[in-house]
């Protein structure tokens, strides 16, 4: 039996698989690059003393240590986490919500996967249902998702210029160019990459798409409130029947339990369950074991806006201003930060594409994202898309500032 061709259908042109390989590489190395390209969230020395703490504690308890490692979890997740979790969400977001309305995914990732193919490909009419991204450039860990061909379709926002060498991507939804037969709406808010954050308004407008359509409005919420809360500015989260929202524990500091939270409809979760069964048998205990307690006593949230939310907008602030100061003269933009972990940085006229300046910047030991990854189901032609990468400026100031300095310098470079 012959494998090349499997392992090229495996190993395409596919960002998510080209960053995780470039991260065990980096891993691996004797002298490892500078990661700004990663997903990985900050080491906060709070939130890695209060998880030592629960280790601890789960540690001594024999109840914790059986439901953590020792029992296959219900394939909604564990019931008792499942009400704590609802009580939370109808406390701090005015959801109205039961256990009835949660399933515990192995990450988000996970989730998307089992949702954009649970709605899209081809439906029992014969045609072939779509999932709409509406701001577009849009979480490059979509793209490969889907088991039908062609799944994402997508639409180009407006670019708004701002002062201090920052702009933001704007809503632009055409109602008349969303096809007809799209099977679901999705959006990250905060985006990744960008750190755009949807306003209340254009949020509303999506809803009411949604239901127009009779079809679901996905919200990936990883970065956003009521935890980790990474947000700069206030950002409320409505609710409709409509609304399938899809939260992580990843930003928290713990990316490696790979727990993902999905709230929707119970019909959804139901699904949810049936293909976590198929796939999985059972989620992975270790995450909400882990935050359990933190969930039920309200600690979660408490972090959240008191530990996560202003590291990272210090870090923000602290990171703006380097990056600032190695583009002084350079034709380049940033987004607009407004939650999340990442810089997105528009080099406009760049004379090279995204991809070749992320070889120069590997080359010198710095790892970025070419910007052309995020913008799935994307089919008009613009050249946007090869001027911009993505940075994470989570890691050590001085790491960090490192990585500024390197990519300035071969940014001067390219555009001489």
């Amino acid at each position: 039996m012959k494998f090349s061709k499997l392992g090229q259908k495996l190993s395409g042109d596919t960002g998510t698989l080209q960053l995780m390989q470039d991260l065990g590489e980096a891993l691996a190395a004797d002298t490892p690059p500078l990661m700004l390209g990663g997903g990985n969230p900050a080491r906060i020395a709070e939130m890695e003393a209060l998880f030592r703490s629960r280790l601890l504690a789960m540690a001594q308890s024999e109840d914790d240590i059986y439901r953590s490692l020792g029992l296959y979890d219900g394939s909604r997740g564990e019931q008792r986490f499942l009400e704590d979790m609802a009580g939370l969400l109808r406390e701090h977001c005015g959801w109205p919500i039961g256990p009835e309305n949660i399933a515990v995914t192995n990450g988000s990732q996970t989730a998307f996967f089992y949702l954009f193919n649970l709605f899209a490909g081809e439906h029992t009419d014969g045609r072939h249902h779509r999932i709409f991204l509406p701001m577009s450039p849009e979480y490059m860990g979509y793209a490969d998702q889907g088991l039908a061909d062609n799944v994402f379709v997508a639409q180009q926002p407006t670019v708004e210029l701002l002062d201090g060498g920052l702009f933001k991507y704007r809503l632009n939804l055409d109602v008349a160019a969303v096809p007809e037969h799209i099977a679901a709406i999705c959006v990250t808010r905060p985006t990744n990459p960008t750190g755009n954050v949807l306003t209340h308004a254009e949020l509303l407008q999506l809803i009411e798409l949604a239901e127009a359509r009779d079809v679901p409005f996905l919200i990936d919420n990883a970065y956003g409130a009521p935890f980790p809360n990474i947000l700069f500015n206030d950002a409320e989260l409505p609710y409709s029947e409509n609304c399938i929202y899809c939260l992580s524990l990843s930003k928290l500091g713990l990316p490696g339990v790979r727990t993902g939270i999905v709230v929707g409809p119970p019909e959804v979760v139901q699904a949810l369950e049936a293909m976590n069964a198929v796939v999985s048998l059972a989620s992975n205990s270790m995450g909400p074991t882990l935050v359990h307690e933190l969930v039920r006593s309200d600690q979660l949230v408490d972090v959240s806006r008191d530990v996560i939310k202003p590291f990272y907008a210090s870090r923000m602030q602290v990171a703006l201003a380097m990056l600032q100061k190695e583009l002084e003269g350079l034709p380049c933009r940033a987004h607009k930060p407004e939650g999340a972990f990442f810089f997105w940085l528009w080099c406009e006229g760049l004379p090279i594409s995204a991809q070749a300046l992320y070889e120069r910047l590997k080359q010198r030991g710095v790892i970025v994202v070419p910007g052309h990854y995020f913008f799935p189901g994307l089919s008009s032609a613009w050249s946007h898309r090869d001027e911009c990468i993505r940075l994470n400026y989570s890691g050590p100031v001085a790491e960090v500032e490192q990585g500024l300095r390197i990519i300035g310098n071969v940014l001067r470079d390219a555009y001489r």
